[in-house]
């Protein structure tokens, strides 16, 4: 925007320069000069000292409609996992109109290329998690939160790309010892309900909003939250395969206030079956594609409850959770996966011209991933996948083995990328849609995933894997 000033600014002057000197006026140019630059100011300081985004709910034919500065809006986003420009390009180019955040580590470039794309941002604030250790009960450390949030607040409330505030995202799930999900702390709520007070004291352009995954106690702990929660405007429901049922169990919940869906995706790694040894099976990227517009359906694009003011996809990026390939809708290396298609079809009514290659199959030794495959040491083996593309471009196939996660995350929090390891005396065979790779098995015993990636050279991808467990 400043570069803009200023090339708007050097032609302004070359121009008063110009007539200036045919003119030789001191005291006209001066004068042109005055009014070019306010001419350039008009022109381009309302972008650098905009009016905040109004944003309100309102009931209209008997739907709940999200309106920005008096205009429909009806989401079509996805949670961003770029910190640059370029994902949110990506996302505008998708036909998507709004991204979501967690945190605010990288807001001010988020919200300039949101600025930029003519997208709306749904401002995440990194509310404390009792799953994550936050203590509730300890008064300085949530007063020294609800401080630190609300200066954030301030910060950024007057760009005109905000859409909201997230007050914490999932603060209801919390685990026992035991591993069953149990409520939080009522203390949480609490803590929320002060925060959101404070915010639309001096914030009511904006709407706030909870963030609650789909557990066993989403009715108990949306109860909770309403209660202490006066000033929440809408609820933030999170489902994975649990998507499709959405709809109806927020209709049995009875809830006034409308929703939004702020995370749906392929099925989750605990909705998916585990080899006989524990580690997920992943989908592979053309199925996750297909299942998540089959999910999205009748929750999402025929939503039957006129409460639902859009969604987010998740991840408008790369992350590792189980796998590198899990739940990005892009590689690490920047590839689209077929899943993005989806969503582009979905928002646009159009297919974009260069469709991502599909994974059908993948086996170890002739074996699925569900035949929990065991090999022996240094044992000679034969891995192959069918990959097909809509264009018949010509794929780029590479395979990888990593070891397994050591230490899985819980929530969607860090967790460590596994260590990749060299494919010993590895040979590669394509014929047709056929991939075959040979490679000797590791020798040190444990559990290993063999992942391929194929590549369209039009920014697309497909990805598949199998885990596999070496015995002595």
């Amino acid at each position: 925007m400043h570069s803009a000033i200023r090339r708007t600014y050097r032609h302004y002057e070359y121009s008063t320069n110009l007539i200036g000197a045919l003119l030789n006026m001191k005291r006209v140019k001066a004068l042109l000069l005055s009014l070019h630059l306010t001419a350039v100011l008009t022109t381009v300081t309302p972008a650098l000292s905009a009016e905040p985004s109004v944003v309100s709910i309102v009931e209209q034919d008997d739907r709940a409609v999200l309106l920005v500065n008096n205009k429909p809006f009806q989401v079509k986003g996805a949670g961003m996992g770029y910190s640059d420009a370029q994902g949110v390009k990506k996302l505008s180019d998708a036909g998507g109109n709004a991204f979501r955040t967690w945190d605010t580590q990288s807001l001010d470039v988020q919200l300039e290329a949101a600025l930029e794309y003519d997208t709306m941002v749904l401002v995440g604030l990194d509310v404390g998690k009792q799953l994550q250790g936050f203590d509730y009960s300890d008064a300085e450390a949530v007063g020294a939160q609800h401080q630190r949030l609300m200066d954030i607040v301030r910060k950024y409330q007057n760009h005109p790309n905000v859409l909201g505030w997230i007050l914490g995202n999932e603060p209801n799930l919390m685990v026992a010892g035991d591993g069953q999900v149990v409520p939080a702390d009522p203390q949480v709520y609490t803590a929320i309900g002060r925060l959101a007070a404070d915010i639309k004291s001096f914030d009511p352009n904006h709407p706030v909003t909870v963030a609650f995954a789909f557990t066993a106690t989403l009715a108990q702990d949306i109860g909770a939250a309403i209660q202490a929660i006066p000033d929440l405007d809408f609820v933030s429901l999170q489902a994975y395969g649990a998507l499709p049922v959405l709809p109806q169990t927020y209709t049995d919940l009875d809830i006034a206030l409308p929703y939004m869906i702020t995370e749906y995706g392929p099925l989750g790694h605990w909705e998916m079956p585990a080899t006989s040894w524990g580690r997920e099976i992943e989908e592979l990227s053309s199925d996750k594609a297909a299942g998540m517009r089959t999910r999205m359906q009748d929750s999402i694009i025929n939503d039957p409850t006129g409460k639902l003011l859009g969604s987010f996809a998740f991840l408008w990026g790369q992350k590792q959770e189980r796998t590198p390939t899990w739940y990005g809708l892009f590689l690490k290396s920047g590839e689209k996966t077929a899943a993005v298609d989806e969503l582009t079809h979905v928002w646009t009514g159009q297919w974009p011209e260069n469709r991502a290659p599909a994974a059908r199959v993948i086996t170890l030794d002739e074996k699925p991933a569900g035949a929990s495959v065991q090999l022996s040491r240094r044992a000679r083996v034969s891995a192959s996948v069918v990959i097909t593309d809509p264009e018949n471009d010509e794929l780029t196939v590479r395979w990888e083995l990593l070891k397994e996660v050591d230490v899985r995350s819980h929530g969607g929090h860090f967790e460590q990328e596994p260590e990749q390891l060299v494919l010993d005396n590895a040979t590669m065979v394509t014929e047709g849609d056929m991939n075959t790779l040979e490679f000797d098995a590791p020798d040190q015993p444990g559990e290993y995933r063999l992942f391929v990636y194929a590549i369209d050279g039009s920014d697309g991808a497909a990805t598949a894997n199998i885990p596999f467990l070496v015995v002595e």
